[in-house]
């Protein structure tokens, strides 16, 4: 940060307009760098919410939070980036003028935040945000509101991280495994979830044909996994055909292949033989 001036008011000034070229220069450099679209993005609150599932929430009080632990909003408005630098000019006098307040030693009172895992969404305080890490801030106080959600909400960057949270939360209620045996299954590609869901869920059609009787999707989800799932991975993983795949992205490969060839949904070392010499990799 440049020197002040002694000048108050031309201070917070420079300040606007410095995290305003900031701003303007990171959006800027990420076209140029042909990044995603999402990269700078404020995230918001409601979609985290709706791909993770809400299961509650409790209050937590005064806490004081970490800056950059700050990344969302509660507000559909795009005033600010994902640094809560501001997107315009709109919000300058607003800005500077809780700017100058702070400078002259007047109380700010603390922001209001929703927690989501280690991540903050701010419902009421942007521009408190954004004075805070424009003058090199690393803490804020905050009234904070945990949220509590169905699915965990880890490894979050973007909103392309948010598609692939949703299909896992759809996936997880289509497969209610319980949870340790739902985080041995992962993609990468979103889309796999749903893909890998309608493989249960025909699996299990097919189940109780053979058993002449109705079962739930719990009950599918157990025997699927226990009987087909976790069987064929340690199959695969003894031929070598996992490959740079997760086990749930080589399961859903092989068993399409392995119908293709074979016209059966039954495994045996005949089908493995036959996979292997494929080189399904």
């Amino acid at each position: 940060m440049p020197p002040d001036t002694g000048f108050p008011r031309a201070d917070v000034e420079n300040d606007f307009l410095r995290i305003r070229r900031r701003q303007v220069l990171a959006r800027l450099a990420q076209r140029l760098r042909r990044g995603p679209d999402d990269v700078n993005l404020i995230l918001p609150f409601d979609e985290v919410v709706a791909a993770l599932g809400m299961r509650g929430e409790r209050r937590l009080g005064l806490q004081t939070i970490p800056l950059d632990s700050v990344v969302g909003t509660v507000d559909s408005t795009r005033d600010f980036d994902r640094q809560f630098r501001p997107t315009s000019a709109r919000v300058r006098e607003r800005w500077e003028r809780l700017a100058l307040a702070q400078r002259r030693g007047e109380p700010i009172p603390p922001i209001d935040v929703y927690r989501i895992g280690d991540l903050h969404f701010v419902q009421d305080g942007h521009h408190r945000v954004s004075i805070a890490l424009a003058t090199g801030a690393t803490t804020i106080e905050a009234y904070v509101t945990e949220v509590l959600t169905q699915i965990p909400p880890t490894g979050i960057r973007g909103r392309a991280d948010l598609l692939v949270k949703s299909y896992e939360r759809i996936f997880r209620a289509r497969v209610p495994l319980p949870a340790a045996d739902l985080a041995k299954i992962t993609v990468t590609d979103p889309w796999s979830y749903a893909e890998l869901g309608e493989a249960v869920e025909a699996w299990g059609f097919r189940y109780m044909q053979h058993e002449g009787r109705y079962l739930d999707r719990r009950e599918i989800a157990r025997r699927w996994y226990d009987d087909e799932y976790l069987p064929v991975v340690r199959m695969l993983h003894t031929a070598h055909l996992i490959g740079h795949r997760t086990e749930a992205e080589a399961y859903m490969q092989v068993a399409a292949e392995r119908y293709r060839l074979i016209l059966t949904h039954e495994w045996s070392d005949e089908i493995i033989e036959r996979l292997r010499q494929k080189k399904i990799r």
